[in-house]
């Protein structure tokens, strides 16, 4: 694999694309409201162990101009899905893989069918980054990215996928299970997204710092891993205790769901809340923290007009 399209240039995609162009990939950034910024400044890239700004870079407002590539890699936020039907099938050649990078449940079902449910690998970044201002991704946290097959187990062109990234320096693993890693991700984003939201635009150190809001976050990482052990899919208490721990450290840290509120941008409700909670009553399972949590970020939501 050598070209790389990167549909949406947030934090995500600014990050791994920028990453991947540095270590000498043939990178595309597809960016449509910060495709100036990115042409005449590049793409900056912070994380701990350096800093660098790559420029000029290849930023395209249509998917046209880049064409069929090796590797998709998608970054949109999953309110932009609506868009997909345009944005993929330029970017489609006959081997070209598509890594959806999109938290929550029912996003890959929802790439499938664009771009082929053979070609469709799901993708979880555990990681801390944001876009701190246009062009230039910030990481605090490098982390790791597992990754899996939509409509199956590992392939060979799973293994290539790794490698590319392994080439930038980045983590990878690869899932035996895409719902499984799915669900391990939720234990997360579930509570941490939401709360930052539901209590305003809160920090993670400071829902840490509370004890009942600490255990507000127990609850519902509990609740998650009832779902996911409803679904087949086993989360062990450990892995519950390891998401909490990695937080405390990472200081003021703003997750993307209240860095989207703060600045206006839809929220992705229904992949993080709303498809659990749904999947949650459909398998008989109670989930009272869950409920609680998804109608006050409606209220947020709503109540921005």
């Amino acid at each position: 694999m050598k070209t790389i399209a990167i549909v949406g240039s947030g934090a995500l995609g600014l990050y791994y694309g920028g990453r991947l162009a540095r270590a000498g990939f043939e990178v595309a950034f597809l960016a449509r409201t910060e495709l100036a910024d990115l042409r005449a400044n590049g793409v900056t890239v912070v994380y701990p162990e350096d800093r660098y700004t790559l420029k000029p870079v290849r930023a395209f407002a249509d998917p046209r101009g880049i064409g069929p590539v090796d590797l998709v890699v998608i970054g949109l936020k999953a309110t932009a899905n609506h868009a997909l039907s345009t944005l993929l099938p330029p970017l489609l050649g006959p081997e070209t893989a598509v890594l959806n990078l999109q938290n929550g449940l029912g996003v890959d079902e929802q790439v499938a069918p664009v771009a082929g449910a053979g070609r469709t690998l799901g993708g979880l970044c555990f990681v801390c980054v944001n876009r701190t201002a246009p062009g230039t991704a910030e990481c605090t946290l490098p982390g790791y990215v597992v990754i899996g097959e939509f409509a199956g187990e590992a392939t060979g062109r799973t293994h290539a996928v790794q490698d590319v990234f392994a080439r930038a320096g980045i983590k990878v693993r690869i899932a035996s299970s895409l719902l499984g890693a799915r669900w391990h991700k939720l234990v997360w984003n579930v509570p941490f997204n939401g709360l930052s939201v539901a209590e305003g635009g809160m920090t993670t150190d400071i829902i840490l710092a509370d004890p009942q809001r600490e255990a507000r976050v127990w609850a519902l990482m509990r609740e998650v891993q009832a779902i996911a052990a409803a679904e087949g899919v086993a989360i062990d208490d450990g892995f519950l205790v390891d998401q909490v721990e990695k937080t405390r450290p990472m200081g003021p840290y703003k997750p993307s769901t209240m860095v989207d509120y703060l600045a206006g941008r839809p929220l992705e409700l229904e992949p993080i809340w709303g498809e659990p909670l749904r999947r949650a009553r459909l398998l008989g399972v109670q989930t009272p923290e869950l409920t609680r949590l998804h109608g006050e970020l409606l209220m947020r939501d709503s109540a921005r007009g």
